[in-house]
């Protein structure tokens, strides 16, 4: 994370200049070497960890009063615990390797107007009966501060340490995805892995980016935007880089001849039609032993309304057989075809993304999955989901 949260925001500057040994780490701001006594009545230091609600690269107020703290409970000077802080004990895995053995709760009766306040609050409370027994010690260490590591974010990520599940949000940080495909679906799918710490999002689409495409995609497209007609990966790179910093646009269409830009990935979304590339691309795929998602979705006009299935089938090293075995299209289209039919709206669109996304994340163990379906199918007549292939 860039250095300049602690320039920008006064409190945590204030923190740093006081000489406490203040760290960001993911979601977290961590404040290390708090010296505290022990049920030993022997002195220890652990670290005291803060949730960070930012506007940007600048501090909010706290959004909670709680604190967590890695080290055993803190006692008073006898070696009686202080509980008045009291809150939780387990084994709390707050994200980007932060954990902690406790949770703290001391809350002033306006809440705490900045970090600062918050986290020198504790230290004092904290550290307080560690100085009757050794009146050298202190939480201001003045410590070097250690350069950070850069997010692939622009700004930090929030909202997964709001709600604890970080550790589950850094199963995907490893992830170099492929997005094959920047339509009404494509593009939904790009907004979401956007929002994922994911190294690298590899983006395919010959196609321009004109008016049609604008109503069923995310985001709003300037009149001046259009105006230019951007290819779909440069206008959608230009949108998203704005967060993710990890996002490289190809304005090819994959075939035979360069479906070697695939190597390296870790996951691919095909949201492409069916055709011969399909094949070639979902072959190479496998080759590479790469798992994947291809999206489907078909809607007929029918006595004044819309009707259709959306339909998201996963591949995976263990299990490929269901899609040679007609689960997935390579036809082109056809009477026959309902996929084939180029009907589509933005919130089906997006609901078509949505569920590409969850089966993503069940892989990848962000998501319980009980069934470990393959295949699955949303009919918007009835609302009916269904899985099948399951392993």
């Amino acid at each position: 994370m860039s250095p300049r949260l602690f320039s920008h925001s006064p409190d945590l500057k204030q923190l740093r200049d006081e000489g406490y040994f203040m760290q960001i780490r993911g979601n977290c701001l961590v404040m290390r070497e708090v010296p505290y006594v022990d049920s030993q009545r022997q002195v220890r230091t652990g670290s005291l960890i803060s949730s960070l609600a930012l506007a940007g690269d600048i501090t909010c107020p706290p959004d909670t009063h709680v604190v967590h703290f890695d080290g055993s409970f803190p006692c008073q000077a006898d070696g009686t615990p202080i509980q008045g802080i009291s809150h939780q004990t387990g084994d709390f895995t707050l994200g980007d390797g932060v954990t902690a053995k406790h949770s703290f709760s001391s809350k002033p009766a306006d809440g705490y107007s900045d970090y600062h306040q918050k986290m020198t609050t504790y230290a004092n409370i904290i550290s307080g009966p560690a100085k009757v027994l050794k009146p050298d010690v202190s939480p201001r260490v003045f410590r070097e501060p250690e350069i950070e590591d850069n997010s692939i974010f622009n700004y930090m990520e929030t909202a997964s340490g709001r709600v604890g599940i970080s550790a589950l949000t850094e199963r995907l940080a490893s992830e170099k995805v492929a997005i094959v495909g920047l339509g009404g679906t494509g593009s939904y799918v790009l907004d979401f892995v956007a929002k994922t710490p994911v190294r690298e999002i590899r983006l395919f689409d010959d196609d321009t980016f004109l008016q049609h495409n604008a109503f069923r995609a995310p985001s709003a497209a300037s009149i001046e935007e259009l105006r230019d007609a951007p290819k779909k990966v440069d206008y959608f790179k230009s949108v998203y880089s704005k967060m993710h910093r990890g996002i490289a646009a190809h304005a090819v269409r994959l075939d035979a001849s360069n479906v070697h830009f695939l190597t390296g990935i870790s996951f691919a979304f095909i949201c492409m039609d069916s055709g011969g590339a399909k094949r070639t691309i979902i072959e190479k795929l496998e080759t590479l032993g790469v798992a994947f998602v291809d999206v489907g979705l078909g809607l007929e006009l029918v006595n004044g309304s819309l009707g259709g299935i959306l339909r998201v089938t996963a591949s995976t090293p263990q299990k490929r057989d269901h899609v040679h075995k007609g689960r997935i299209s390579f036809s082109g289209g056809g009477a026959d075809d309902l996929y084939s039919s180029n009907i589509q709206v933005a919130d089906l669109n997006a609901l078509n993304a949505v569920l590409a996304i969850i089966k993503w994340k069940k892989i990848r163990g962000f998501y319980r999955d009980l069934e470990n379906e393959h295949h699955s199918t949303y009919t918007t007549d009835g609302n009916m989901l269904l899985n099948e292939d399951c392993k």
